[in-house]
C-alpha cells in the first residue's frame, strides 16, 4: 500500500527539540512483534534465550563495529522484548582507522536541522533501526520466513540524564528476569489482570 499522509498518521514519541545525535547515554526498550515470546523463556527468574535471544544478543554486541562512536551498556533480552542502555557520541580508547566511508560522512556533513525524514549519521533511531533490521534478516533467513515481522513497528527510548537515574534503570535491567511474573510485557501477567 503506497503512503497516504490522510490515513497513514503516526505519532512520534521522540522528544521534539532533541537531537538524538548528540552525546548521552539512551535507555532502548524494543518490544517483538505482536509481543510474541520468541526469544526464550524465563525459568526460575532467568533468562533462558533460545537461537532468536542469541541472535538478537549478538547483533546488539556488534553495535559499536557498525557505529563506532556507539558503546554499548548493560542490556537484556526477555522472551518477548529487549531492554539496553547505548551510549552514543562517545570515541573509543582505540583510535578507529579512517575509512572512504567515514571520510565521505565527514566532507559532506549536514547540521541536523537540515536532514529532517534522513537517517542521521550515528544518531538513536539511525543505530536501532539497523540493529531491528540486523536482527530481523537473521531470525527469517533461520526460520526460512523472509518479510516476517519480528518487532513492534516503534520502540521506547529514554534520554538518561544523570548518574542516579543510569544507576536506577541499570538496576531494572538486570533485574527485569527475576521480575518477569510481574512485568506488564509477560502475556501471563496480562491474563491474571483480566481474571
Amino acid at each position: 500500500m503506497k503512503y497516504n499522509p490522510d490515513i497513514h498518521r503516526r505519532r512520534s514519541i521522540r522528544l521534539k527539540p532533541y537531537d538524538y545525535g548528540q552525546a548521552g547515554a539512551y535507555f532502548i526498550t524494543i518490544c517483538a512483534y505482536e509481543r510474541t515470546c520468541l526469544f526464550g523463556n524465563v525459568t526460575d527468574g532467568v533468562m533462558q534465550p533460545n537461537i532468536f535471544g542469541k541472535i538478537v544478543n549478538d547483533c546488539w554486541e556488534e553495535i559499536p563495529i557498525h557505529y563506532p562512536n556507539a558503546i554499548n551498556g548493560i542490556s537484556v533480552v526477555m522472551p518477548n522484548h529487549f531492554h539496553g542502555i547505548i551510549h552514543v557520541g562517545a570515541q573509543h580508547a582505540v583510535p578507529s582507522i579512517p575509512s572512504e566511508h567515514s571520510d565521505k560522512r565527514a566532507r559532506h556533513a549536514v547540521p541536523l536541522r537540515e536532514q529532517f525524514g534522513k537517517p542521521i549519521p550515528d544518531s538513536i533511531p539511525t543505530i536501532v533501526r539497523s540493529f531491528k533490521s540486523a536482527v530481523t534478516k537473521r531470525i527469517n533467513q533461520l526460520r526460512d520466513n523472509q518479510g516476517a515481522p519480528v518487532w513492534q513497528r516503534n520502540y521506547y527510548e529514554h534520554v538518561i540524564r544523570n548518574e542516579n537515574e543510569y544507576k536506577q534503570i541499570a538496576e531494572y535491567i538486570v533485574d527485569n528476569p527475576r521480575k518477569w511474573q510481574e512485568d506488564s510485557l509477560n502475556p501471563n501477567f496480562i491474563e491474571q489482570k483480566i481474571t
